[in-house]
């Protein structure tokens, strides 16, 4: 499977998941939503430099295996440096002396023979912020009371939603509920069917839909795109700029025409971001974005101090950047009371109770009666189980980064060099650090131990 997930809603994404989990052939999977491949990979091929390398487990353990083989072969390599350079410094110390030049020219087959360990390169080609505006408005945009929707024809109704800059909303619902819809009408795209609807003063939209792509200028460059829109800014801070979006040197005037659905995805979040919004409505981002530019996009997100409305099926995304769900289903817009987990097991709920009412119209009150009870029920027991799930999946973090710094610490040490005289005080500051997160580690793991077996305890008493 290529990238089947870049077109599919979250609904969709679920479903296929548990099916490929149940499947019983072979699967070999190229994807750019990491959650997607965590849950249904058991091995890892990353191809890297014409070289194709195994790691098992899924995509959470790769990235810890990656960063402590990165770790081994930069420490690898400084130490082939230093022979080199020992190597070299005897050779054209005694190349020319008639008593040494057998040695010398054994030096010179050696460094020949000698196999190059490159040096350790894993810095993303995309490094940016997303300033907001210095004036900022709170509410930046207030709806009360309105109907929403095409041609007069309402999708959503009585929607009264207020955005601020500390507002951070993930939109979720079931494909065709509104979601687009609403994130249209709160970009003024669309105009409410009724109601009211209030910018504030100081309010700038940023917005980002996926037909966007298809109306850049297919004829210009990144370069004059840009500049069209900042005429008076100088060439080397637009360049800069480019660059940090992976647009570097000769690239920022290839045209448009060429480029991928990822590479126009870039420009078209580099021009919006160009304009410093302070109120920032993404409609499905990440859809042609590669891994190294959804992590810079999450970490930009994270830094940005604005509000921020999302629609996106890259799960990781929304946990990373929102604060809060508002659920689009039923005609209605509502704050969902629960994780994305939780919105999974709504999903399956909405589903058998549409099955339900296709297959059986007729059905009598009291089974809808009890099939409400039961969903409020295992609602009930969801919420009981959610902070703790929570601490465990918290706790699981924390026990990566410290096995990784653990790694890191005994790779450093494994070094002849931090034995000599010179790296004393670095020596004595690693030994330090090894023994702090090696309690740490204990400490972590035992608190995740008992968090499972509470969990576990929950689970069996239902």
């Amino acid at each position: 499977l290529d990238e089947p997930t870049n077109h599919l809603d979250l609904d969709a994404i679920l479903w296929l998941e548990d099916w490929l989990k149940a499947y019983p052939g072979t699967l070999i999977l190229i994807s750019h939503d990491r959650e997607f491949i965590d849950e249904i990979t058991q091995h890892v091929l990353h191809i890297e430099h014409q070289q194709l390398n195994y790691y098992s487990g899924n995509y959470s353990s790769f990235e810890i295996q990656r960063s402590a083989r990165m770790a081994n072969q930069q420490s690898a390599f400084e130490k082939q440096q230093r022979e080199i350079a020992h190597l070299q410094q005897f050779i054209t110390r005694f190349k020319a002396k008639a008593t040494k030049a057998k040695q010398a020219q054994s030096r010179v087959k050696a460094l020949e023979r000698m196999e190059k360990i490159a040096p350790a390169h894993v810095d993303s080609p995309f490094h940016f912020t997303i300033p907001a505006a210095a004036k900022m408005s709170d509410p930046l945009l207030d709806i009360k009371s309105a109907e929403l929707g095409y041609n007069g024809k309402p999708v959503l109704q009585q929607v009264s939603l207020q955005l601020g800059p500390a507002n951070r909303i993930g939109l979720i619902g079931p494909n065709g509920a509104g979601k687009s819809t609403l994130i249209k009408t709160l970009a003024a795209t669309l105009e409410l069917v009724s109601g009211e609807k209030q910018l504030g003063e100081h309010t700038r939209i940023g917005y980002f839909a996926q037909h966007q792509l298809d109306q850049l200028d297919s004829n210009t460059t990144p370069f004059l795109s840009l500049q069209r829109q900042a005429p008076t800014t100088d060439e080397l801070t637009l360049r800069k700029y480019l660059g940090s979006f992976g647009f570097h040197g000769d690239a920022v005037h290839d045209t448009i025409a060429r480029f991928s659905g990822g590479e126009k995805a870039r420009l078209a979040l580099a021009l919006i971001i160009w304009h410093k919004p302070n109120l920032l409505l993404l409609d499905e981002p990440t859809n042609h974005l590669d891994l190294e530019m959804r992590l810079a996009l999450t970490l930009a997100l994270q830094e940005y101090e604005g509000g921020l409305v999302l629609v996106s099926h890259d799960r990781h995304l929304l946990r990373s950047t929102t604060d809060e769900l508002f659920l689009v289903a039923h005609n209605k817009v509502e704050p969902f009371n629960g994780d994305l987990e939780d919105y999974a097991q709504w999903l399956v709920d909405y589903r058998q109770a549409q099955q339900s009412s296709n297959d059986s119209p007729g059905q009598n009150r009291e089974d809808k009666r009890d099939k409400k009870a039961e969903r409020q029920k295992a609602a009930e027991i969801r919420n009981q189980l959610r902070p703790l799930k929570n601490r465990i999946q918290k706790l699981e973090q924390s026990l990566a980064q410290l096995e990784a710094d653990k790694k890191q610490i005994e790779t450093r040490l494994s070094a002849e060099d931090i034995y000599d005289a010179a790296n004393k005080e670095q020596l004595t500051e690693l030994l330090q650090r090894q023994g702090a997160v090696a309690a740490q580690l204990e400490a972590t793991e035992m608190a995740w131990l008992e968090a499972s077996e509470t969990l576990q305890t929950l689970q069996q008493s239902q």
